[in-house]
């Protein structure tokens, strides 16, 4: 008996908002500490090494990690919202964080109707979601456990 139920998309936007005050926290200063101001009002497309590492590999690294050690990014787990795979709910694998977070990209691309999507769709899953094999679930992690325990005590008397 999971009382979990799938989250919506006014739930995963305010914890996307969060991740990206979180990280943009972290980074701003980094490369401004780096780059100096020229790096917010320069022309350049790349700034160098360091710019590449804080804005596009950090990103990716970051999140996959957090999907797989805490089922979520630190806005998620504010929100108390877990990404986990669609059919067991289980943690995603390496495979399924990859492809969920590459698949980003798809979901933005047509006016970011793969995020939209989740407004309509009955599990509530982005394109991202669906490509990846996995759902947003809203709930307590303990609590979930507590539940699960006692629905099994019930069955075994």
């Amino acid at each position: 008996m999971n009382t979990s139920y799938y989250a919506g998309f006014r739930w995963r936007l305010l914890a996307s908002l969060i991740d990206i005050i979180l990280i943009s926290l972290i980074i701003f200063p980094l490369l401004t500490l780096i780059y100096g101001m020229d790096y917010w009002l320069g022309d350049y497309a790349v700034y160098g090494v360091w710019d590449i590492v804080l804005n596009y590999i950090l990103p990716v690294v970051v999140t996959i990690w957090f999907w797989r050690r805490f089922l979520g990014t630190p806005g998620k787990m504010i929100c108390k919202l877990r990404v986990v795979d669609a059919h067991h709910h289980q943690p995603l694998t390496i495979k399924q964080s990859i492809i969920r977070y590459v698949s980003y990209i798809l979901s933005t691309l047509p006016l970011c109707a793969g995020f939209f999507w989740i407004i309509f769709d009955k599990q509530k899953q982005g394109w991202h979601d669906k490509l990846a094999g996995s759902v947003v679930i809203r709930g307590d992690i303990e609590e979930d456990a507590e539940l699960e325990l006692d629905a099994l005590d019930e069955q075994d008397n």
